[in-house]
């Protein structure tokens, strides 16, 4: 229960950031609200004073005062509805903007636990159910408490005996709504994970649209996805279904309040206690008590949604950032020697990946690290950018603990080039420039050239300013990765690198990328992982792993000679070969 009030109050906390603009909001919806009952005390004055008392001359200077308060209430609502809108847009951006800046703090951990489709569904669909609960919230919550509040006031004033009788389904109210609201978590909870469930799925498949064609699953995959909707559907309905029987369960016993009004008021107006003007503005005014009320048990509803919705927002914003206890900057120029000493790491609770790992490359070295998949070669080189970190040992840059070093800066100077080279949905030239955002366009062209890649991008359409699509969908394999290469180049890192940056390619192509590398290695520290003999033979020293160890260390022919697992490898095992 107590998580339901502070989810809800986070909400809000958000408003307190405009004031100036709150204040206005609320002074409009008063104001409106003031106006609701100038046309009942012009009824009954017209009833009253004109038609039974026959001042005839009062009834246009009554109609206009009615025309300027519906007027006044309409223009004061406009003013209302424009201040809140920009209101709730400011709140939003920041709300959107402080979910988007934790995505981007936490480690890379956090997200190898959830799904892509769910994270979308969090930032956009949830945030959007979150903005409703501002909207209506501050909007419609406020109007109509303040609207309850004049109405009651002026009831009160005319008859409190015929004001009670208007409040007499209120028990009923509450506890109508007290039932709804505390059975609606579960049900919008259900609801909401059904969507992010259903949204995980679609990403995946189109995500993976090539592979569902190469392998004829359509069929299969349609099913899954009506499976996932149909159980969206069936949650849906839940909803709905609680929402059929609570909303017009209230308006039942809101209109049984105006027959107790009409009951009362016409049997006192009979006995001479109550004048025929007051029960007709009565009676108008009842719609107006009721109508708000309606507004609110609306609003409980959009209200449980936000609630559901915000809980799963407020699950990313509430994630631990990413650790970083380091703040020094690295110190320049960097040399590039690095060093492993017993260096143990696991993926959280899980088994040890990586064992004792002892190594020191020496500035300007090549070292390449070599092994069957699963040995602990990306964990090794994961590392050295902390993505994640390790539980003993230490790693050092030119004899200093890197986590010493604030990790913005660390990666400052650690180029890294991958086997899925990701390209963003944008031209060549932004992607290009993901590693140096003040890039000229000669520089461009000029690390184009070094990466093998300045011909194919001249024939496309636009060349620097062609759209490579999603995920660089437009282009080939080689070419994305030529693109990675030549981005590396403008980045220009004293350390580099590169996860089997030649998977995956053809002979030609791996040839242009090799001579790309040979150019992106000089003069700077470089690990590779490699499942090619080319890339790796030349390498200053080699590394081979197995089960998280290095059990073979040497050049190319000192390892070959030692028969060992490298040269298994060498010997056609389908491991490292020639390409």
């Amino acid at each position: 229960m107590a998580e339901r009030p502070r989810i809800i109050s986070r909400v809000f906390s958000y408003l307190r950031r405009y004031p100036l603009l709150a204040a206005t909001t609320l002074l409009c919806a008063l104001g409106s609200s003031v106006m609701v009952i100038i046309f009942p005390v012009v009824t009954q004055r017209i009833v009253d004073d004109v038609l039974r008392g026959g001042n005839s001359a009062a009834l246009w200077p009554m109609i206009a005062l009615a025309a300027f308060g519906f007027f006044a209430q309409d223009g004061l609502n406009t003013l209302r509805i424009l201040l809140n809108n920009t209101f709730e847009q400011k709140v939003l951006f920041d709300l959107r903007s402080d979910l988007y800046a934790r995505l981007q703090s936490l480690p890379l951990a956090w997200f190898d636990h959830r799904a892509t489709g769910d994270i979308m569904t969090r930032v956009v669909e949830d945030v959007n159910n979150v903005e409703r609960v501002l909207i209506d919230g501050i909007e419609q919550g406020a109007v109509a408490v303040l609207q309850i509040g004049v109405v009651l006031g002026l009831m009160f004033w005319w008859s409190p005996a015929l004001a009670l009788c208007a409040l007499t389904p209120v028990p009923f109210l509450i506890a109508g709504a007290l039932a709804y609201t505390l059975t609606a978590g579960k049900r919008y909870s259900v609801q909401r994970r059904a969507a992010s469930d259903l949204n995980s799925l679609l990403h995946d498949n189109l995500d993976g649209i090539r592979q569902i064609k190469g392998y004829a699953r359509e069929r299969a995959e349609h099913g899954r996805f009506d499976e996932f909707s149909e159980n969206l559907r069936q949650a849906t309905l839940v909803v709905m279904r609680a929402w059929a029987y609570y909303n017009p369960g209230m308006s039942f016993f809101s209109s049984m309040g105006s027959l107790v009004v009409l009951g009362y008021g016409g049997w006192a107006s009979l006995q001479g206690k109550l004048d025929l003007g007051v029960l007709v503005a009565f009676l108008v005014l009842v719609r107006f008590l009721y109508e708000p009320v309606g507004r609110l048990h609306q609003l409980n509803q959009i209200l449980q949604a936000g609630r559901a919705a915000g809980k799963r927002v407020f699950d990313i914003l509430d994630a631990t950032p990413e650790p970083d206890a380091g703040h020094a900057p690295v110190p320049s120029p960097v040399r590039g020697e690095i060093k492993f000493d017993k260096v143990g790491f696991a993926y959280g609770d899980g088994p040890d990946v990586l064992q004792e790992i002892d190594l020191v490359a020496k500035p300007g070295e090549t070292v390449a690290l070599v092994g069957p998949t699963g040995a602990g070669k990306s964990s090794l080189v994961g590392l050295l950018m902390r993505f994640y970190e390790w539980k003993e040992g230490s790693v050092t840059l030119d004899g200093k603990d890197i986590r010493e070093f604030s990790k913005r800066d660390l990666r400052r100077v650690v180029g890294l080039v991958s086997q899925e080279s990701f390209l963003f949905n944008g031209t060549v030239a932004d992607n290009l420039r993901f590693g140096k955002p003040d890039a000229t366009d000669e520089e461009l062209w000029t690390a184009l050239r070094a990466a093998n890649a300045s011909h194919f991008v001249e024939r496309l359409p636009k060349k620097l300013d062609t759209e490579v699509g999603e995920r660089g969908v437009r282009l080939s394999v080689g070419e994305k990765q030529r693109i990675s290469i030549a981005r590396a180049l403008l980045k220009d890192p004293p350390v580099l690198l590169l996860d089997e940056a030649t998977a995956s390619v053809d002979n030609t192509t791996e040839r242009l990328i090799q001579e790309a590398l040979d150019r992106l290695l000089q003069k700077r520290t470089s690990f590779v992982i490699a499942h090619r003999l080319s890339t790796v033979r030349h390498a200053d020293q080699i590394l081979v792993m197995d089960r998280g160890r290095i059990v073979e260390r040497g050049k190319h022919d000192e390892l070959l000679a030692r028969g060992g697992l490298y040269a298994r490898l060498c010997a056609g095992t389908g491991l490292l070969n020639e390409g």
